[in-house]
């Protein structure tokens, strides 16, 4: 308005370039809200989407075969280096998220062993983790303190002056704090194992009869230790039952 109380008229030219202006802004905040929507949607979808699982058999490369001689290998083991695979698999974690691990097992039931792991992926089977022996200096105490699923291990079975069954990569041993080795007469090696001696309460990463992890192993063929009388095993699964 001007000092005379009239308003001012504006040009053609001065209305038309407000209008651009305004019309460009508004092009402007559309474009934004639109790439921000377009984004939280990718996000919600990639957040949801299941990883599907993944895994691969490959020989022994020279790097992990030097890595396992003198540790879970040595000479005198009952099956040569050769006759073993490594196996890269996906796993859901006590997380809930996917993981990737890692197992030896003999030559002869890698494929056997996948779709075992496969459908414990599928089901959203837990497993704590998921490493080569190796990485505790082949100890089999340690591995199971750490709540460590293993393959592969070149030693006598338990209380045996025989191979076990891992010395041959024919056994895996799953989640052994929440499926402990028990005794006949009820003892466990580990403290953490205690709370699971007693298998009436079932909890997330246990076996037993008719769940998800016994039959994922009972579908290729394999035994089960926690089947066995006296002394019950039930993280360990094999290709012969012992």
């Amino acid at each position: 308005m001007g000092r005379n109380g009239k308003y001012r008229s504006y040009s053609g030219a001065a209305r038309r370039g407000a209008a651009d202006n305004l019309g460009s802004m508004n092009r402007l905040v559309g474009l934004i809200v639109l790439t921000i929507a377009l984004a939280a949607a990718f996000v919600s979808g990639s957040a949801g989407a299941p990883v599907a699982f993944q895994s691969t058999i490959s020989p022994l490369g020279p790097a992990l075969s030097a890595q396992m001689t003198g540790v879970s290998w040595h000479r005198g083991c009952p099956v040569p280096l050769s006759g073993l695979r490594l196996l890269t698999l996906s796993y859901r974690g006590f997380d809930g998220r996917s993981h990737t691990g890692r197992l030896v097992v003999n030559r002869s039931v890698a494929g056997q062993v996948v779709t075992a792991f496969q459908k414990l992926y599928r089901a959203g089977f837990p497993i704590r983790r998921m490493q080569l022996v190796d990485a505790y200096g082949g100890s089999d105490f340690r591995s199971i303190e750490a709540d460590n699923t293993s393959a592969f291990n070149c030693r006598n079975a338990t209380g045996s002056s025989n191979w076990s069954n891992h010395a041959y990569g024919l056994a895996i041993d799953i989640d052994p704090i929440e499926n402990p080795y028990v005794s006949a007469s009820g003892g466990v090696a580990h403290v953490a194992s205690r709370p699971f001696v007693n298998r009436s309460r079932i909890r997330p990463g246990m076996a037993y009869p008719g769940g998800v992890l016994v039959n994922a192993f009972r579908s290729i063929g394999w035994g089960w230790g926690g089947s066995w009388s006296g002394t019950r095993d039930y993280q360990h699964f094999s290709v012969n039952g012992r």
